[in-house]
């Protein structure tokens, strides 16, 4: 089949894709239709761009889009990617190979405006995602609140608000298809490497022991917040 396409899975289908959009999905009217109730009835588009095909995923499913894999809110596809629609899977092909970095997503044009507490707010929440080489889920809610010493509403309150402005829609994973978009659009940036010795002198007679010491990050300060207490963990060996 001459160009992009996708094969489903358990059926053995192949649907060459639209020159525009391309429709998944449960329902009647969709341009693939998948007879899987983990699917919505309306799932996910598939868009073509020129050479470069990129999957959307609608937000109206519980159970989410994948590629390869991982959640995705929108993501370029490569020739022979997987995307799972629920627990679904489609592999696409027919793609022209370009370089096209494949952990790219496709970014909007305007970001909202933002709060320094909101950018706060929401580099707590992708820190897991980005601080990691695997997908991992981004913080919850209460480990937000104690990353930033705040209370647990007050996070809530301000992710409800972000939900708004990134309109992210109600449902299930909410917080990850935030954290997609935010990354996709570069307002969030992988944390730099940090050095951590090896090892640690032994006080006294100069030999080496085991133990490492890992770094500890304060917090960043914020104005009408009390500072966070500094243990005896947080403290250097002499």
């Amino acid at each position: 089949m001459e160009g992009p396409f996708i094969r489903i899975e358990d059926s053995g289908m192949v649907v060459a894709l639209r020159p525009d959009v391309t429709t998944v999905g449960r329902g009647r009217g969709v341009d693939v239709r998948l007879d899987d109730p983990s699917v919505s009835r309306f799932h996910a588009e598939i868009v073509r761009r020129g050479p470069y095909v990129y999957v959307v995923d609608m937000g109206l499913s519980r159970n989410g889009t994948r590629v390869n894999g991982r959640p995705i809110a929108r993501r370029v596809l490569e020739d022979g990617d997987v995307v799972s629609f629920g627990t679904a899977r489609c592999r696409v092909g027919g793609i022209p190979r370009e370089e096209v970095d494949p952990d790219v997503e496709l970014r909007r044009a305007v970001a909202p405006e933002l709060t320094r507490r909101e950018v706060d707010v929401l580099t707590s929440l992708c820190r897991p995602a980005l601080s990691d080489e695997a997908f991992v889920a981004p913080a919850t809610a209460r480990e937000i609140a104690a990353d930033l010493v705040v209370t647990e509403a007050a996070v809530k309150q301000h992710l409800l608000r972000l939900y708004q402005k990134f309109r992210i829609p109600e449902g299930v994973n909410r917080r990850t298809r935030l954290a997609n978009e935010v990354i996709a659009m570069g307002l969030v940036r992988p944390l730099p490497p940090v050095h951590v010795p090896q090892q640690s002198r032994a006080p006294g007679d100069g030999r080496t022991t085991g133990e490492v010491h890992r770094p500890v990050v304060p917090p960043q300060a914020h104005a009408g917040n009390a500072a966070r207490p500094t243990t005896g963990a947080g403290r250097r060996a002499s």
